[in-house]
């Protein structure tokens, strides 16, 4: 089950920096949170990081994308794995000379 911010949101910028995933973003008046990115932190925290730290409770379950436990854990999985292979082609910077 991913969730969402619901219109009650004071836009406080607390949530976003909680998502280990990078699923929250500034909508167009409000946070939003991705559900293709959400996993209700399953493979990073016992509970939603977001839902935590926010201070008006308006982060419920989004009833149009409910997800067993099982699929959030895959979605975590596919998450992890998408996040190791962009930094295997990310350019790093040149390692300075000892020296010069």
């Amino acid at each position: 089950m991913a969730l969402m911010i619901t219109d009650d949101c004071i836009n406080c910028d607390v949530c976003e920096p909680e998502c280990p995933n990078d699923a929250i973003y500034m909508g167009a008046e409000f946070y939003e949170i991705d559900p293709r990115k959400c996993t209700e932190c399953v493979g990073h925290f016992d509970e939603p990081q977001c839902v935590q730290v926010c201070p008006v409770a308006c982060i419920p379950i989004n009833p149009e994308h409910v997800e067993s436990r099982e699929t959030l854990w895959q979605k975590f999985e596919r998450l992890a794995a998408a996040k190791v292979a962009a930094a295997a082609v990310e350019p790093r910077p040149p390692v300075p000379s000892a020296g010069v």
